[in-house]
């Protein structure tokens, strides 16, 4: 039986991640990969006890509800559904809720809506939490786990069309090689293969990127989900645009996989290039909107090519959200003024710059778990 720890409390956080090259075949596709990199950029929760279970966030909101799942969110969907689909997979969590409540603060400095994955890095960040304070068996609910139930919860639960990057890098970190061989029908858990995770970051140089948010905000479910039904249709049939598209995509993450490890950035950088001309070829196939991923991306990642970038492309979904772009290592400032130069011309006034390394830790857990 768990007994309450008087004081318990943990903290979690977590790094936001960007697509490197590759994407979006993690949301569309499941046979081909992404190379993907966490960045220093963090969100994440602390929970202690309570007596019901109490969702708060800095900025003062907060909402008591009954020790279960929770019906009616009342503003805290994201957090309400990381509880919802953890209840569903652990069934040893259903009863230590009933025993104990609990507190759940969640916070970020990631923008909102970017592309960087912010959602669900709260996501993680309260279903680790709940792992940790509620002692679950951490074999049993590993990291390829929870990274699997956040994107139920968020599929699911939030009804968010989604694929898994985001789910997998905030919490295991640096720059990898994400395999999505076998996911391409988003399976019940259990029922398809993990993604694969090849950390390459002892291999390969250390970098920094450039990000550039451009201040408008986007679903990124409203993207990908014609996406990936049309996608999906021409997979049955064997043929179409967005397969050919698609299957060009998975050639950009294996090349610049190939030349991340050569150390030849000249050549990584061109995969990224590459990558996102067929985004915006893919963009375009599927009606969205200024002639690509957008216009405000477009004019970032013009900017970026124009200041001696070695490739820049969308973070995420399109249609807003945020860019990065790939410096000459040592030039990251000066590229980072040039796209800040440009998002003024643009009147992007929500635009936001970060030059960010690549984040070694993703999942960072402190603080004493329930009955411990």
């Amino acid at each position: 039986m768990m007994e309450m720890a008087p004081r318990s409390r943990i903290e979690v956080s977590l790094p936001a991640r960007i697509n490197v090259v590759g994407s979006p075949t993690d949301a569309v596709e499941g046979a081909y990969a992404t190379i993907s990199a966490a960045v220093e950029l963090r969100g994440g929760a602390t929970i202690e006890a309570a007596d019901g279970i109490e969702l708060r966030r800095p900025s003062g909101a907060h909402a008591t509800f009954a020790r279960g799942p929770i019906v009616d969110a009342g503003g805290f969907d994201v957090e309400a559904a990381a509880l919802n689909a953890l209840l569903r997979y652990a069934p040893e969590l259903a009863e230590g809720v009933c025993r104990h409540g609990a507190a759940i603060t969640t916070w970020t400095d990631i923008p909102v809506s970017s592309g960087l994955a912010g959602s669900s890095v709260l996501v993680l960040a309260v279903l680790a939490a709940l792992r940790a304070f509620y002692g679950l068996d951490p074999r049993r609910y590993n990291d390829y786990v929870l990274a699997e139930i956040a994107q139920r919860a968020e599929e699911i639960d939030l009804g968010v069309v989604c694929g898994f990057a985001d789910r997998y890098v905030p919490l295991f970190g640096e720059i990898a090689y994400l395999s999505y061989h076998g996911k391409l029908w988003h399976a019940p858990l259990g029922d398809e293969p993990l993604v694969t995770y090849e950390k390459l970051g002892d291999l390969a140089p250390a970098l920094q990127f450039c990000v550039a948010t451009t201040g408008v905000r986007r679903d990124s479910g409203a993207v990908h989900a014609p996406m990936r039904a049309r996608y999906l249709e021409e997979r049955r049939r064997g043929s179409g645009p967005l397969l050919a598209l698609a299957r060009q995509l998975g050639e950009t993450a294996w090349r610049g996989k190939m030349a991340l490890l050569a150390w030849d950035l000249e050549a990584f950088g061109r995969q990224i290039t590459r990558n996102q001309e067929l985004i915006d070829a893919m963009m375009r196939l599927c009606g969205g909107a200024g002639g690509g991923a957008g216009e405000e991306v477009g004019v970032l990642v013009a900017a970026a090519q124009a200041a001696g970038a070695l490739g820049a492309k969308l973070t995420g979904a399109g249609g807003g959200g945020a860019v990065f772009a790939l410096p000459v290592p040592g030039e990251e400032h000066g590229l980072a003024d040039a796209l800040r130069a440009a998002a003024r011309r643009a009147g992007l006034s929500g635009c936001e710059v970060f030059v960010l390394p690549v984040a070694k830790t993703g999942l960072a857990v402190s603080g004493s778990p329930l009955g411990r």
